[in-house]
């Protein structure tokens, strides 16, 4: 079977649609505008998610954190606003009071707000210094980009090792060589690298960003700060205190609601498009009336007068969507470069390939059903009516 392309068909449409390039234009553009706006919201809206989710990226969904501050009460003689700290009884009464809890870690820092000055050849930063233990692993889920985390043996034996934050890593090698092994200077005090973590850890940070930390056995920070059995922070995972799980769900249900409305106004904006490709080509068609007649005197059937009038609101409408979606994906396109760090996307802003084809499907219905009413219309125009409007 061969298929047949009219060729002329498709020319009489083109030269139907630039007979009047300004009207085509602006009729086009309403849907065009309404096509470009579905997308962008719709990239937009996931590159934003993405953004937001990285907020919670490296916590457990069920983690809590528990530290200490001022008391709003009055207790057994003491006033409320008094301060007060935590120590490591407190890990064996979570352990004891509360077995529901899968870990437990204390953090140590080398002092809230206090940064240090870390030295390697000629380069230096300031970071800031957290003492954990191998349990903390668990809770922050590190991203290891070279080496280990803090294990057991470090925390036994004081072992003088660090892992080091992105920033820290990025300033200290700039050559970006593998540092394990090699000993940084923390003010006064030598370190050995056994690691580097490129885990961001979004808006969860204590006492400064988790790239910008160096993390010591928590048994060190306690001996080298003089910190005692203090704790500044217990990380456990489960339901209590701050729950980043429900956070998780209350955000990931806003965003099914953006969704919704996304879909809505795009869509909304694309039918009032598809009216207005409509009305256009109702008063093509009254324009056209003479032409009408004359082919339906000449032997023109209704069904060729209705194919000619919705091929054209097809094009019309086709060729102002696809340019919307190109228009929409380039944009989309120019933001997800600009969410760029060390060759890795941080943020999605596309959208998927078949959210595209939907779109254009959509938008095809639409021209079908923009040239129904006036197609409708020129297939009750007769011959003799025109002749008479002639």
């Amino acid at each position: 079977m061969i298929m047949r392309i009219d060729i002329d068909s498709y020319r009489e449409i083109l030269d139907t649609l630039t007979r009047n390039k300004s009207r085509s234009f602006l009729t086009g553009f309403g849907v065009f505008w309404g096509v470009f706006m579905l997308v962008a919201l719709m990239g937009g809206g996931q590159g934003l998610k993405e953004m937001l989710e990285r907020n919670f990226e490296g916590f457990a969904q069920n983690t809590a954190m528990i530290w200490a501050q001022q008391t709003t009460k009055p207790y057994k003689g003491f006033r409320k606003g008094r301060y007060w700290e935590m120590d490591y009884k407190d890990i064996e009464r979570l352990r004891q009071r509360v077995p529901e809890l899968d870990a437990i870690a204390p953090v140590l820092f080398g002092g809230w707000g206090r940064t240090n000055t870390a030295y390697y050849g000629d380069q230096s930063t300031q970071p800031r210094i957290q003492g954990v233990t191998p349990e903390y692993a668990n809770i922050v889920s590190p991203k290891m980009y070279y080496g280990r985390y803090i294990n057991d043996m470090d925390l036994n034996e004081h072992r003088k090792v660090c892992v080091l934050g992105k920033k820290i890593y990025k300033d200290l090698f700039k050559d970006g060589s593998d540092p394990c092994g090699k000993r940084i200077r923390i003010d006064s005090t030598y370190y050995e690298v056994v690691g580097v973590d490129y885990n961001a850890s979004g808006g969860m940070n204590f006492n400064g960003r988790n790239e910008e930390k160096v993390t010591l056995p928590l048994t060190l920070v306690q001996q080298t700060f003089n910190r005692g059995n203090r704790v500044d922070l217990i990380a456990v995972t489960g339901r209590m205190v701050f729950n980043t799980e429900v956070l998780f769900q209350m955000l990931d249900n806003l965003f099914k609601g953006v969704n919704f409305l996304i879909w809505l106004v795009g869509l909304g904006t694309l039918l009032a498009g598809a009216i207005g490709v409509s009305n256009i080509m109702m008063v093509t068609v009254r324009e056209r009336t003479t032409e009408i007649g004359i082919r339906r005197a000449i032997g023109a059937t209704p069904k060729m007068i209705l194919s000619q009038i919705i091929s054209e609101s097809i094009v019309l409408t086709l060729v102002a969507g696809m340019s919307g979606i190109l228009f929409g994906v380039l944009i989309l396109q120019m933001l997800e470069i600009g969410n760029t760090e060390d060759g890795i996307v941080s943020a999605h802003f596309q959208v998927s390939f078949w959210t595209a084809i939907f779109c254009a499907l959509v938008v095809s219905s639409l021209g079908v059903l923009a040239g129904l009413a006036p197609a409708a219309r020129a297939m009750s125009i007769k011959p003799v009516d025109a002749m008479r409007d002639e």
